[in-house]
């Protein structure tokens, strides 16, 4: 790779390692949006990544320094398995996270004790262990690139003990203006705001997110960073590979099997509280009130997985989507068609397969960072599919010339929606597919790393 080495620091790394069937550690590709997308880029560069150590393998390795697994140099770090639960789960899941997305039910929470008191000095712990990494890892003029909520305050740090790096750091989630970001202790904000511009640029998917940025940090420290903006692509290459794959196919005669020739309407998500599957549901189920002729006529395939579930808002949420599903489906089935299919397995080729099939896809969050499904789903699906799509997803910018817009608290609206992508004509259907196409195959991965780096260098 030309230009200057590149050290990424991340929560989570590209890979992780566990017992083959020899017994002997074997690296597996790591999950999350932020790998598929980054780690094609790197593969076979020389390019550092640093992450935390997850499982029992990764702290065996993590003894071991960098290490070359899977295309990839790695260093993880074994932190402290109590800090680091209480930086995760404390701080970044049930705070900052639900402060981004907007998420509090405020008469209830959030609530700063003691103990999240502890749990922010374990955030701070966390952020310089990684910083420490850094330093200690990195080529002399590297570049590093800090990804997301997870690792805020490095930046200081690797500035005062490595001024020899340029630092960039990226925010895969939205950002809160200072009126939300108020809902966070004034310290909090201070050493929140003053670590992310203590690193020579800050980016983001949207410029929404970058001007909310912008004005919080105004706000709080008089001044903002330099900031950029710069979208995530999907790396076509890496999904045209898993939809022609032998799995996808099965997946997908799988899928024709239980639809038995009805229409598909999709969504293919994590059961996470910004994603907002229950007026999704809601809205199918007022669809199939207001339109009898689709009954038995489409079927509502949820490809949805678990995610959070130390958190008991999550875990709620999770009993509270099965719950609308099995009162929608009492309501509405009819012989052998059940409206809701529910397939709660994370299998990565089955979610390409529904995407491949839909006639609708239906993206609704309350507030996304991007949302990569979308654009993935307009590169893969086989049938023209329309993309129903929140305008508060950030990938909103990219794609709002050929999907429909859902307000994401308007059930009626998404309804309504719903009918206009099932009835659309065929000739926009393919205008509109065509459109989606285009504008999500315009970027690769390697342009987002690239923005990266150039935003760290100053040009």
């Amino acid at each position: 790779m030309a230009g200057p080495p590149i050290v990424v620091l991340s929560n989570r790394g590209p890979v992780s390692f566990s017992p083959g069937e020899g017994g002997d550690l074997e690296p597996r590709r790591g999950a999350g949006g932020l790998v598929s997308g980054l780690g094609p880029a790197l593969v076979g560069t020389d390019a550092t990544w640093i992450s935390a150590a997850m499982t029992d393998g990764d702290r065996e390795v993590a003894a071991s320094g960098v290490v070359d697994a899977a295309g990839h140099r790695v260093r993880l770090l074994a932190l402290d398995p109590d800090a680091y639960r209480m930086a995760y789960d404390v701080v970044c899941n049930a705070t900052l996270w639900f402060a981004y997305h907007e998420l509090f039910d405020r008469s209830r929470r959030p609530r700063f004790d003691r103990r999240w008191r502890e749990a922010w000095a374990a955030y701070r712990e966390t952020n310089e262990a990684f910083a420490a990494a850094a330093v200690e890892t990195a080529p002399e003029g590297a570049v590093v690139l800090v990804q997301d909520y997870h690792l805020a305050l490095v930046g200081p740090q690797l500035a005062a003990e490595r001024p020899d790096l340029r630092t960039a750091h990226f925010s895969h989630t939205p950002f809160p203006h200072p009126e939300q970001l108020s809902v966070l202790p004034d310290d909090v904000v201070a050493e929140l705001l003053g670590g992310m511009a203590g690193h020579g640029s800050c980016g983001f998917h949207s410029p929404r997110w970058a001007e909310a940025f912008e004005r919080s940090t105004h706000a709080t420290l008089g001044a903002a960073p330099p900031t950029f903006v710069s979208p995530l692509a999907t790396d076509r290459a890496d999904l045209e590979a898993t939809a022609r794959g032998d799995a996808c196919e099965r997946a997908l005669e799988r899928l024709e099997g239980a639809l038995g020739g009805r229409r598909l309407l999709a969504r293919v998500d994590r059961i996470e509280l910004s994603k907002n599957l229950l007026r999704g549901f809601w809205a199918f189920d007022d669809l199939l009130e207001r339109h009898p002729e689709w009954r038995s006529e489409v079927t509502f395939g949820a490809f949805v997985y678990p995610s959070r579930q130390t958190l008991p808002e999550y875990l709620a949420y999770h009993q509270e989507v099965e719950e609308v599903v099995r009162r929608v489906n009492e309501r509405w089935a009819d012989g052998d068609w059940t409206p809701i299919l529910l397939d709660g397995d994370d299998d990565y080729p089955t979610a390409i397969a529904a995407l491949r099939r839909y006639d609708a896809l239906l993206v609704n969050p309350i507030r996304d960072g991007l949302n990569l499904v979308a654009s993935e789903g307009a590169l893969v699906n086989e049938r023209d599919g329309v993309v129903v799509l929140s305008p508060e997803a950030g990938i909103w910018d990219q794609l709002s010339g050929g999907a429909l817009p859902a307000h994401p608290y308007d059930v009626a609206g998404t309804a309504d929606a719903l009918h206009d992508a099932l009835s659309m004509p065929s000739a926009e259907r393919r205008r509109r597919a065509t459109d989606l196409r285009d504008a999500a195959g315009r970027r690769s991965p390697t342009d987002w790393l690239d923005d990266q780096v150039a935003a760290a260098l100053g040009s």
